[in-house]
């Protein structure tokens, strides 16, 4: 059975998918998705743990600021994307009454 995504976790997903190809950090995922670092970071690090996500470091910073972390799917991870996004699409979210 597959494991059933948090909507935060499809927003991040979803971002990734959108330019599957491109590393992206971290502030930028947040801002783009509407998360902020203490719910997002957990999350990058357990699709991390599972294998759907590629992590490296920034080469060549601009001076004066560290490197950043960056993600971008794995191909492990744009299947996931792709199906959660599509049972996201097959199942509406339920409004309360």
């Amino acid at each position: 059975m597959a494991r059933r995504h948090s909507p935060q976790t499809l927003a991040v997903l979803v971002a990734l998918a959108d330019r599957p190809q491109d590393w992206r950090y971290g502030y930028e995922l947040g801002k783009d998705v509407g998360l902020r670092a203490g719910t997002l970071y957990p999350i990058l690090m357990r699709l991390s743990d599972r294998g759907l996500l590629e992590t490296t470091w920034e080469v060549d910073p601009p001076a004066g600021r560290p490197p950043r972390h960056l993600y971008r799917l794995s191909a492990a991870g744009a299947s996931v994307a792709t199906e959660a996004a599509s049972a996201r699409v097959a199942r509406p979210i339920a409004r309360p009454a």
